[in-house]
């Protein structure tokens, strides 16, 4: 992607609306939290602490709309703690430069490293360098900073007092996690009916992973219809690809594929059914018939051999996921008494045991080439510059250029620089709004107090319909607090614009000068999806060679590394997409060649995991002679990939011309049809990747004149359609 063409993305996406649901129930409580905070100060001490309780009633109220699947008082409460000790440790570095700016860089590069933790660490993070840089304008003394400290410490205790006395969908965004797992099942059956190598977005499983993790104190109120329904949908999604794929379910054409589509259509109104009563908690609704549907006639049924058994196995499978939905519990099974020390849940540590954990995820990235540890440099530097430039200027509130910079920055490319666009656009348009409003009432400090909640209030409502919207009316509430604490729109209208404007362009050119490309990188995040697939592959392979509980919980974990893998690939893939870079090591096309050919590798063992034996069932010898080439070449090519060397699939070659020549081979037809089409994966995927020395010299050529060529073509197309210029 060239310049032009990345910019133009950016603004794009910087004002795009994004189609989210609403939740102005939480909007409305998280500004009532500011209310009730900012109207007590005002009453009862002075506007300069009703400013210090706003910021932090409205940090904390913001941070429990990020994702977290922690308890959202908890989350409002770290926040509100987080901000307090920020402003205080800020204000006792205050005063000097020699003390203030290295706080200042320690402070952002560790609010950077905490992406590692995750995106809501991250932002949290963020929020507190604002906070150091904002408050230490306020007080006059250290007692001072200390009750202005404990004031926005109270913004996060009110909101998390709040939230526990009015809570409001409760385990809502765990519901909705694992409903969007179960749609996601269902949108893959529909697509399946029509394309029955349709790929699928392991993603929304994933999520609904990592929301089913709980601390024991939430395994004990865990509504116990939210145990069982991330598991079916995790056998399920094998079942349905088994039945769809003609190799080995239904066929290509006749009775039998009409028969499958008629499944797959009943599957997906079921999985429907059962997300919308997880996600509501209301009992399943399916029409009568799509049951009929799913009623197998043992005579005159006209699927046969593995399909037949994939089609059982998907009715026995969705019959489970309607007695949950309906009753709220796995059948044959009672909800598992709170309190018990048996319970079985995935576990997630709790705060205290967080903190290793926590460590450990800042030292892996703590090396250069991580783009953790260059977005954690960044903050560092655009901090501290920001704060010295906006220190030299004839401008009241230098502060807004550090924090601008500090709360648009992100550690890729794309993200950044659509922030800066969404955060100038939005504050543009919001001190607009907040001048015209200001101008009209002139308002008193309890009038601009009332006007602040409004604009929080709005702000939390449009906090997912994109950046640029939130923060027009973020720029507005920044104005009526600052003129409730008694200061002028004539001054701080025109500052704050300019200095959002500094800002931005200082997070933009800090990416420019110290990148973290993720174009470079592809091969290794494509080697890494490959050697993860192919243990993921191994492992099926040995689960058919030697059934068994040892094997089959060796396949889970293989599975879940692949996902993680390929997740971190398509992270890396569409940010290297809208990268301004010349490709390097795999162009755009070799990379989508070799994309289609591990997901049709990994597709593959997935059908295969569908149909693995029981423990004690029937052995298949000659699958762990391939399993051990599977996962011997796949390693190999791994390295190659890296390299630049071109793949070798010699012994998965041999291992299958020997497993087609043995006699026992032919027990286990559906296996060994699937391990031809992960070979036939694995030669796709050479020929994607594999190149002559003299194309390794010339293919980044090749590629900048494929590029110039569409640019030359684009530029045609706008001349032909504008022919007068």
């Amino acid at each position: 992607m060239t310049w032009r063409q990345a910019f133009g993305e950016v603004v794009r996406s910087g004002l795009r609306i994004e189609e989210t649901r609403m939740e102005p129930l939480l909007a409305l409580r998280a500004a009532a939290g500011l209310a009730i905070v900012v109207g007590a100060a005002l009453w009862l001490v002075s506007p300069a602490y009703a400013a210090s309780a706003a910021l932090g009633a409205y940090s904390a109220g913001g941070a429990t709309f990020q994702r977290s699947w922690r308890p959202r008082k908890v989350v409002a409460l770290g926040t509100g703690v987080a901000l307090a000790i920020s402003t205080f440790v800020g204000y006792l570095a205050a005063g000097r430069l020699v003390t203030f700016l290295p706080l200042l860089a320690i402070w952002a590069f560790a609010a950077g490293m905490a992406w590692a933790v995750g995106s809501t660490a991250g932002i949290v993070a963020a929020t507190t360098v604002g906070s150091m840089l904002v408050t230490i304008t306020l007080p006059t003394s250290v007692g001072r900073a200390l009750e202005h400290a404990g004031i926005i410490a109270l913004g996060g205790v009110i909101q998390a007092a709040l939230i526990l006395l009015f809570p409001i969908r409760r385990w809502g965004a765990h519901r909705d996690a694992l409903a969007d797992a179960l749609a996601a099942v269902a949108d893959y059956a529909r697509r399946l009916r029509h394309d029955p190598t349709a790929p699928f977005d392991p993603t929304p499983l994933m999520t609904a992973r990592d929301a089913a993790a709980v601390t024991p104190s939430q395994a004990r109120t865990r509504p116990p219809a939210l145990h069982g329904p991330r598991g079916l949908a995790e056998r399920i999604r094998p079942v349905i690809a088994a039945l769809a794929d003609p190799a080995v379910g239904a066929p290509a054409e006749g009775p039998g594929r009409d028969r499958a589509r008629e499944l797959l259509d009943a599957a997906a109104d079921v999985l429907d059914a059962v997300a919308r009563s997880i996600r509501h908690g209301t009992p399943a609704e399916v029409r009568p018939e799509t049951m009929d549907v799913l009623r197998l006639d043992e005579e005159n049924e006209v699927l046969e051999g593995p399909a037949r058994q994939a089609a059982e196995q998907l009715v026995e499978l969705l019959g489970e996921a309607l007695e949950i939905a309906g009753s709220g519990c796995p059948p044959g099974r009672k909800p598992t008494p709170r309190g018990s020390a048996d319970a079985e849940f995935l576990m997630r540590p709790t705060m205290l045991r967080l903190v290793p954990v926590v460590a450990g995820a800042v030292r892996r990235e703590l090396r250069p080439d991580s783009a953790v540890f260059r977005h954690a440099v960044r903050l560092a530097a655009v901090a501290t510059l920001g704060y010295l430039i906006a220190a030299r200027l004839p401008l009241g509130h230098g502060y807004w250029a550090p924090i601008a910079s500090v709360m648009v920055m992100r550690p890729d490319f794309h993200r950044t620089y659509a922030r800066a666009v969404a955060r100038l656009a939005g504050t543009l348009a919001g001190v607009a709004l907040a001048t015209g409003v200001v101008r009209a009432l002139d308002p008193d400090p309890y009038v601009s107090g009332a006007l602040t909640v409004v604009a929080a209030g709005l702000s939390y409502t449009l906090n997912r319909t994109g950046y640029a919207y939130t923060q027009c009316f973020t720029a507005a509430y920044v104005v009526f607090l600052l003129g409730m604490g008694g200061q002028a729109w004539e001054q701080t209208v025109p500052e704050r614009v300019v200095l959002t404007l500094l800002g931005g362009a200082l997070a933009m050119l800090a990416y420019l000068l110290f990148p973290a490309w993720e174009t470079p990188r592809l091969p290794g995040r494509l080697a890494d999806w490959l050697a993860a697939n192919g243990r993921y592959a191994a492992a099926v392979l040995r689960d058919y060679a030697e059934p068994s509980r040892e094997h089959h919980a060796d396949m889970r974990r293989a599975l879940l590394r692949s996902r993680e893998a390929h997740a971190a690939w398509q992270e890396a893939y569409d940010r290297a997409r809208r990268e301004p870079v010349r490709p390097r090591g795999l162009t755009s096309r070799e990379a989508e060649q070799a994309q289609d050919a591990i997901k049709g590798f990994g597709r593959a063992a997935m059908i295969m995991e569908s149909h693995v034996p029981r423990a004690a069932g029937r052995f298949v010898p000659e699958a762990e002679r391939f399993a051990e080439a599977v996962e011997a070449d796949t390693a190999k090519a791994a390295a190659a990939v890296r390299e630049h060397r071109n793949p070798d699939w010699g012994r998965v070659r041999e291992a299958l011309h020997a497993w087609q020549d043995a006699a026992a081979g032919n027990g286990s037809p559906v296996v060994r049809r699937e391990a031809e089409l992960q070979k036939r994966a694995l030669e796709d995927l050479a020929t994607a990747v594999s190149r002559t020395p003299l194309e390794r010299d010339v293919g980044s050529a090749r590629e900048d004149q494929r590029v110039r060529a569409t640019l030359v073509a684009a530029g045609n197309g706008a001349q032909s359609a504008h022919p007068g210029g």
